[in-house]
């Protein structure tokens, strides 16, 4: 059994204060994005928490960016707001919500979206305008297409980085 993390061979240089710290998941991501692009980029990983990982254009992990997930941050303001209803991500009416329902939807969904393209504005700025971005995760389908800086999304980005590391220590 290939267990990922220090030591195994994953063809980045790991630019990170403690490489131990870093989720296995987030440097399998690492691994599949650098494999895919040649230049900077940045996968955006909609999952339990909305993490980003960093790789340089050569192809060193520096690092990452990590805030609560959707569905974390969803169940937080249900439980916590004493009127507020528990509801499903389906895609608001409109931003303007017409409804308590609706504007939960609105404001998790396009306060999601706008908080990554924020966060990958200031990427930008830091790797240069030629960066890469991919999104996966499970709910990616749903706020990728509210935002405007992520250019795909790969469902299958995470199991693509585990093959790459297999492969990488198989020989």
């Amino acid at each position: 059994i290939l267990v990922v993390g220090p030591g195994v061979k994953t063809g980045l240089a790991i630019r990170y204060d403690n490489p131990h710290e870093i989720g296995a998941d987030r440097l399998v991501n690492s691994v599949a994005l650098r494999d895919r692009f040649e230049g900077a980029a940045v996968c955006v990983d909609f999952g339990t928490a909305t993490t980003f990982d960093i790789v340089s254009a050569a192809g060193e992990y520096l690092g990452g960016v990590i805030l609560p997930g959707i569905e974390i941050s969803l169940d937080a303001l249900t439980e916590r707001g004493a009127k507020l209803p528990k509801i499903d991500l389906a895609e608001p009416r409109g931003v303007i919500g017409k409804s308590t329902v609706d504007a939960i939807r609105s404001g998790i969904l396009y306060g999601y979206a706008g908080a990554i393209d924020g966060i990958l504005k200031r990427l930008e700025a830091e790797l240069g305008p030629e960066m890469d971005t991919i999104a996966t995760g499970g709910l990616s389908g749903r706020i990728v297409p509210l935002t405007e800086r992520i250019d795909e999304i790969d469902d299958l980005l995470t199991l693509t980085g585990l093959r790459l590391i297999h492969e990488k220590n198989s020989s």
